[in-house]
């Protein structure tokens, strides 16, 4: 034990760094990500049941009728992503080679474009199932398990779609917008389209509980170390930018990329030959 303590202390500190990122870190985040995941079930129940006497025809509350409590959670977030999510991410990407981490995004863009296939049969978009599920046998095959886009290559367009989408065509009203612990923004609609959709996934259906947590907590290493160079970006209140964001996001996916845009501050009088 203490030669073992001894090599590992002679390691490459960007060796030690990997392993943190790949194998310490994503098992000790499985157990606190399990937890988590638990209570924001209970948590989207209990928002989801109005609260009596509460306003439900103020205009300044219906973006965000529990903008208190999304704001102490979005805080709570940000602390957690601050002291170890972001540290981590930053090892990450010091580490993985761009390479690597293009092939890490196509690994869980496969799995995406699964779940996208069965949400296009239930929302009746036949065509779109077949494209994705020739999407997930080209690149699951030829493309090594997904490491490699092989289907963008050769011109199988992508459906992106999810659970939550497919609740909206199906007229499930959106419900409000609130923050989900380490997970983010969501809405009571789309928290529990994620849920089932994390339950349709290979993963979830595949792997024993200590393997599939550690693979979603190195897909959330992934994801974050892809929003570092954003971070530049953003500017004013941050809870308002990321909930801005993401239900412009959310609606742009939902109504097939016809959206209006109601939370620019901009006025809409200029055209492209302004540019």
């Amino acid at each position: 034990r203490w030669c073992s303590k001894r090599r590992r202390n002679k390691e490459p500190r960007e060796l030690r760094m990997l392993r943190y990122a790949t194998v310490w870190f994503p098992f000790r985040f499985a157990l606190i990500a399990r937890t988590l995941a638990r209570a924001a079930v209970v948590a989207t129940v209990l928002l989801a049941m109005p609260l009596p006497g509460q306003a439900q025809s103020d205009p300044s509350n219906e973006i965000d009728p529990w903008e208190g409590y999304n704001r102490w959670m979005f805080n709570f977030n940000d602390g957690a992503d601050r002291l170890v999510i972001k540290p981590v991410a930053r090892g990450y990407d010091f580490i993985m080679p761009e390479v690597a981490r293009i092939g890490v995004n196509n690994f869980f863009t496969n799995f995406y474009d699964f779940n996208g296939a069965l949400n296009a049969l239930l929302q009746g978009e036949v065509e779109q199932a077949f494209n994705n599920t020739f999407r997930v046998l080209t690149n699951s095959t030829i493309g090594l398990f997904g490491l490699f886009d092989v289907a963008s290559r050769v011109g199988i367009p992508r459906y992106e779609t999810d659970f939550g989408h497919t609740l909206s065509i199906w007229g499930v009203p959106t419900g409000n917008y609130f923050v989900i612990p380490i997970v983010g923004p969501s809405t009571v609609r789309n928290a529990f389209g994620a849920s089932i959709d994390a339950y349709i996934s290979p993963t979830g259906q595949m792997m024993n509980d200590k393997a599939y947590w550690g693979l979603r907590a190195f897909n959330v290493v992934d994801f974050r170390a892809s929003l570092l160079d954003a971070e530049e970006m953003m500017s004013g209140d941050r809870y308002v930018f990321y909930r801005d964001v993401y239900l412009q996001n959310r609606a742009v996916l939902e109504s097939g990329g016809q959206v209006k845009d109601e939370f620019s501050e901009f006025d809409n009088d200029w055209d492209e030959d302004d540019f």
